[in-house]
């Protein structure tokens, strides 16, 4: 699966389509403290042989997650929203009274965990990393203007919908796929391999904060 990218300045422009099912990029293990930051959305029983959909949601507010779209599309909660042009949801879910997720944009180079469940043994994992390069992405869950982030955190089938973490427990996205190769559009030469890709906040603050109106985003110096 290839992804075709331009260099411009701090972005890399492409058209896209994600691998979103099938094999995995990079390294997950399974991880007790990805049931605190995410949960499980599943649609029939998954299983080894592949029989049944598995995604992850991520606890927004008392009444809502946040997920990916492809996820919500067949999950059983009811979708209050779907994001106009990038592969975000908020759907209905009871999460904790004490819930309110905060959110930070982050930037290229700044170290993320991801968290999500595995679709294979429907277990929780979690890979580290740090953010490689922004990326455009155009398929029939994305398109323009929305803008990916490739990082070299490990992803495996299920963890879409999943929570991207910051440093300083901020979620700075949500997971949406994987891509193999990432070329430069000109050249042709292959940049980046085995990357996994998430929607950053910035994408999807404002359409968040328009739907839900309680989120709270804090925004460092540096950023």
């Amino acid at each position: 699966m290839k992804i075709i990218a331009m260099k411009t300045s701090l972005l890399w422009s492409a058209l896209a389509a994600l691998a979103l099912s099938g094999c995995s990029v990079g390294h997950t293990e399974y991880s007790r403290s990805a049931m605190q930051h995410v949960d499980m959305s599943v649609t029939g029983i998954p299983t080894v042989l592949g029989l049944g959909i598995l995604g992850t949601t991520i606890p927004l507010t008392p009444e809502y997650s946040l997920t990916a779209a492809h996820v919500a599309k067949t999950a059983v909660q009811r979708v209050k929203a779907y994001h106009p042009y990038c592969d975000v949801a908020i759907i209905y879910h009871k999460n904790s009274p004490e819930t309110l997720a905060k959110f930070r944009n982050s930037a290229v180079g700044e170290p993320i965990k991801m968290y999500g469940y595995s679709f294979i043994s429907a277990m929780p994992v979690e890979s580290s990393g740090v953010n490689l390069a922004r990326t455009a992405i155009t398929n029939k869950w994305n398109k323009k203007p929305c803008m990916a982030m490739a990082s070299n955190a490990g992803v495996v089938q299920g963890m879409s919908g999943g929570a991207v973490y910051n440093a300083d427990q901020t979620i700075g996205g949500v997971i949406v796929g994987y891509s193999h190769e990432i070329a430069n559009v000109r050249s042709k030469k292959v940049i980046l391999k085995d990357v996994s890709l998430y929607i950053p906040y910035s994408d999807f603050s404002k359409w968040l904060e328009a739907n839900i109106g309680q989120t709270q985003s804090i925004t460092p110096d540096h950023v």
